[in-house]
């Protein structure tokens, strides 16, 4: 069993719009996000169950007004699901364990990259730095961290 699971201690620790967010289905004012221009290196863990989701390696600037990334860091961690809410079709992006609603994945991201623009939403991210990845568990990872220049 994994140790990434949605709990009531981690519900209860969400801010008002993390939990309106993830657990709402709701989406933050574009513009307005923590980690949107984060530059840091590092991966990007949900904020309900820490499961791993991106690293600051696929991270690029889309203009979208939301943090992007061009593919996962752990693909069994994020789920794809149709979304025809708001009178259009679009894919939506999910936590595996955690189940917080994400974001979004479109196909205009870079096609260098595999043409996907996974945007999403800062409050449902807490950004571990690279020089704390062993420290809280994520060491497996490290090295899909890489400095882009």
């Amino acid at each position: 069993m994994s140790k990434y699971q949605k709990s009531t201690e981690a519900i209860s620790g969400l801010s008002a719009e993390q939990y309106r967010v993830t657990q709402e289905n709701g989406t933050e004012r574009p513009g307005s996000g923590e980690w949107l221009n984060n530059t840091s290196l590092g991966i990007y863990v949900d904020i309900v169950s820490g499961e791993p989701l991106f690293a600051s390696s696929a991270k690029y600037e889309s203009g979208c007004g939301w943090p992007s990334f061009t593919k996962p860091i752990e693909p069994l961690n994020v789920n794809e699901i149709t979304d025809s809410s708001h009178g259009m079709s679009r894919t939506e992006v999910r936590s595996s364990f955690g189940d917080s609603h994400l974001g979004h994945v479109f196909t205009d991201g870079p096609k260098d990259q595999g043409g996907l623009r996974y945007c999403i939403n800062s409050a449902s991210l807490r950004f571990v730095a690279k020089n704390n990845m062993s420290s809280e568990g994520y060491e497996a990872y490290i090295d899909q961290i890489e400095e882009i220049l």
